[in-house]
């Protein structure tokens, strides 16, 4: 069984690389959504139904985005 050096390092942040995966989760949640939209009006189904089924999905990608916005805002803080 190996172990995943990622979990397995520690590793502290940089504010650059915070920033950069930032970006690319932002850059992924509106890809999710546009590109879930696109199907689904190809689908002819509603935007309401697509939606409630991606809230869980959006809620967790928000709140990833919270912490990592207040972990860069901590690290800007303490240099």
């Amino acid at each position: 069984m190996s172990d995943n050096p990622e979990t397995t390092i520690p590793h502290e942040d940089t504010a650059e690389e915070l920033a950069e995966v930032i970006a690319e989760l932002e850059q992924y949640r509106e890809r999710l959504v546009s590109d879930t939209m696109t199907m689904a009006q190809r689908a002819k189904v509603l935007k309401a139904k697509v939606m409630a089924n991606l809230e869980p999905d959006l809620q967790k990608i928000d709140a990833t985005l919270a912490e990592l916005r207040d972990r860069q805002a901590a690290l800007t803080a303490k240099n």
